[in-house]
């Protein structure tokens, strides 16, 4: 061993962790380089350069749509910061702010496609990053609102004592929000990051290749590869775009979600003895490379200086009441305004231009997609909850099943849509029956995760005492389970159902090759008046689509979650 002393030094300078570091540096900075290729170019370029079925470019079109969904991804955590923060800190700006993100929950993906692609390629005129801008925009609001909800309900349910501990030691609100209010809402705004995503990936084939009307724009990646795939009937192409998601699934989860689920789990208010600690051959790197631990300490130094400049004020409320009295009559002010300039555009565009007969029709297919949507959610939960009940209750069963169920989450299921649909031409099978399920194949993982997570949950002396007292059969799920998990399952049913309202617009109307197999209902009214270009239609549906979904969380899922929350929650 003496002959290597000369170069121990070099051991010093560079572990092997900082040189796996710095390929995978030098790696992302490669990639991002790459798939910014060319955003600058003319939009006539993608023409001149089409599209090919090729297996060969699929690397590059994978690392296109990567590059979107990481931009839309980090714009959504931008968002769920500032936006969350903003509704959760004021309860002026959250009795505003909360409606109108339960609002653009509620609107579809394509109809924020249709609106607004006209906006974005405006921006950048005859260029390809104005089609690049109104794509990851489309696949931001298929993350946002999610990860927004998720970091609103966290920090509406910090612990009093976590606030009090806050307050003793004179934080900052700068301070406290990334001392405190980020960290407890992390672990759930990581989850809720990972759904976000499949939703992504679920849009990907729509923001991808873009047709509202004249405009058609079809940008390389991995959607515009499918949809090509499915106007030429090429399975085999179908099948490399699968094996393509696989690997890109798989890279996402190792290097992006695998680590930050193990970093998360240092800020679990409760930790549990006896479970297992997720572990990240990623985090162990980073947490081992002498590089990324300086730049993290660069981070800290950056929010310790912020904190510092942002001084605590502890000044006495003081006749404070008019004051707020005039702030709070300018704020119902404007918001007044803004509703009846609102409805006054709604029935002066929308309502004077559209026969009773044609509203009619519509409210007639809402009503089919919504029946739809609750037969496709009832036989889910017949499915997933006695599932999710039996791996909740048994925690090895659970580390082995959850990887593989949050794989299968993020896998985009409209990638099995072109199959779906060459069985039900082949077999001339009823398109308003077998392109139901489709709806459901990418949000029916809702149900199961949040079932998982309520019966974990439930107390180890609560299924003790339940043995013990011979508590088995039905009487057992009357008594122990269902009301265990209500609070939960109610969440999860939330998500899937407005997650299917959406899938509705993909899944009613497909199509495979020249053949179309249409669906009755309001998600194929709004697909077809898409591709037409008719604005009319287009705002129509998607109001009255949004009305509906609204109208059902308030009156249905609303008062049935704040029941269970109420009756059921079990701290």
């Amino acid at each position: 061993m003496d002959r290597f002393a000369p170069y121990v030094f070099l051991r010093d300078l560079a572990s092997r962790w900082d040189v796996l570091a710095f390929i995978v540096v030098i790696g992302l900075i490669a990639f991002l380089g790459e798939t910014s290729r060319g955003l600058f170019a003319p939009l006539s370029q993608l023409d001149v350069v089409p599209l090919s079925l090729d297996p060969v470019h699929l690397p590059e079109y994978a690392a296109r749509t990567t590059f979107r969904m990481l931009a839309g991804l980090l714009l959504s955590l931008v968002f769920t910061l500032t936006y969350a923060t903003w509704a959760a800190k004021s309860e002026r700006a959250g009795k505003l702010l909360v409606p109108i993100l339960d609002i653009l929950q509620s609107v579809p993906i394509l109809g924020f496609i249709s609106v607004t692609v006209v906006f974005f390629m405006s921006l950048v005129p005859g260029r390809v990053l104005g089609a690049e801008f109104a794509a990851i925009f489309a696949i931001f609001t298929s993350q946002a609102w999610n990860m927004a909800f998720s970091f609103y309900q966290s920090l509406r349910t910090i612990p009093m004592e976590l606030m009090e501990a806050a307050e003793s030691f004179r934080l900052s609100p700068w301070m406290r929000f990334w001392q405190l209010e980020v960290p407890f809402g992390m672990p759930a705004l990581v989850w809720n990051m990972m759904m976000s995503m499949s939703g992504g990936w679920f849009f990907v084939v729509a923001s991808e290749s873009i047709s509202v009307g004249h405009t058609t724009v079809a940008l390389p990646g991995v959607g515009s590869y499918i949809a090509l795939a499915i106007a030429q009937k090429n399975l085999s192409a179908i099948g490399w775009a699968i094996a393509t998601m696989l690997i890109v699934i798989l890279l996402y989860d190792q290097l992006l979600f695998r680590p930050l689920v193990a970093w998360v789990d240092r800020f679990r208010v409760e930790q549990e003895p006896g479970v297992r600690v997720p572990d990240s051959w990623a985090l162990t790197m980073m947490r081992r490379s002498r590089l990324i631990q300086a730049a993290t300490l660069a981070f800290h130094a950056a929010v310790l200086w912020t904190s510092r400049a942002v001084k605590r004020t502890d000044k006495p409320i003081v006749d404070a009441a008019t004051p707020k009295r005039s702030s709070d009559l300018v704020w119902v002010s404007l918001v007044i305004g803004a509703v009846v300039l609102g409805l006054w555009h709604i029935v002066w565009v929308l309502i004077k231009n559209t026969p009773l007969s044609e509203a009619l029709h519509v409210c007639g297919l809402a009503t089919l997609t919504m029946l739809r949507v609750f037969i496709l959610i009832a036989l889910a939960s017949l499915v997933w909850v006695p599932i999710g009940v039996w791996v909740g209750l048994r925690p090895r069963a659970a580390q082995f099943v959850q990887p593989i169920a949050q794989f299968m989450a993020a896998f985009p299921a409209n990638l099995l849509f072109p199959i779906a649909v060459y069985g039900i031409v082949t077999w001339k099978l009823n398109p308003d029956i077998y392109l139901s399920p489709l709806m459901i194949l990418g949000t029916q993982w809702y149900i199961l995760f949040n079932v998982i997570a309520g019966a974990s949950a439930i107390p180890a002396e609560m299924r003790y005492a339940a043995a013990n007292f011979r508590v088995t059969g039905w009487l057992w799920w009357r008594k122990v389970a269902l009301p265990a998990i209500l609070p939960f399952y109610v969440t999860g049913a939330i998500t899937a159902s407005g997650g299917s309202w959406n899938a509705a617009i993909v899944a009613e109307l497909a199509t495979w090759g020249n053949a179309q197999v249409e669906a009755r209902g309001l998600g194929s009214y709004i697909a077809e008046a898409t591709t037409a270009g008719d604005f009319h239609r287009i705002v129509l549906g998607i109001g009255t689509m949004s009305l509906f979904v609204v109208i059902i969380n308030r009156l249905f899922w609303r008062p049935l979650y704040y029941h269970a929350e109420r009756k059921y929650r079990l701290t």
